[in-house]
């Protein structure tokens, strides 16, 4: 499941954008009852991209900030506790890693779903049945 941080540079440094990139895909794994499963935790990945101060934009205009993004199946997500306990504990991490260089309000995040039968792991397009008999299975 590819997640994505992007940050403008100065609000993370390119250590801080690395731990921060790292306890988010921990606590991904942690709020889907993932942790450890052999199967799901080397394929939750993560890019982690800086952006260039006038590389993101607010209204049109430019804007610092740190974008989260979560692509995953269309069951992932689904309960209301997950959705809010892990962009809590996200948002908590990017604020936590900013140190003092963002506001919350600068902090965005959204999941996006892939349809039925397109989630691809270990080169094969699998359905969500298929792909949680794989997850089962770690």
């Amino acid at each position: 499941m590819p997640l994505a941080l992007s940050y403008t540079v100065g609000v993370l440094s390119p250590e801080a954008g690395q731990r921060a990139g790292s306890r988010i895909t921990n606590a991904f794994l942690k709020w889907h009852g993932l942790a450890g499963n052999r199967v799901m935790t080397p394929n939750v990945t993560m890019q982690i991209q800086p952006l260039p101060k006038n590389g993101a934009l607010s209204g049109g205009e430019p804007v610092e900030g740190v974008w989260l993004e979560c692509k995953t199946p269309s069951f992932a997500f689904a309960d209301r506790d997950v959705q809010v306990g892990f962009f809590q504990e996200a948002t908590d991490i990017i604020a936590d890693e900013a140190d003092g260089n963002l506001t919350r309000d600068r902090i965005y995040s959204n999941v996006v779903h892939t349809v039925d039968g397109t989630w691809n792991l270990d080169g094969e397009a699998m359905t969500n049945h298929q792909l949680t008999e794989r997850i089962a299975r770690g």
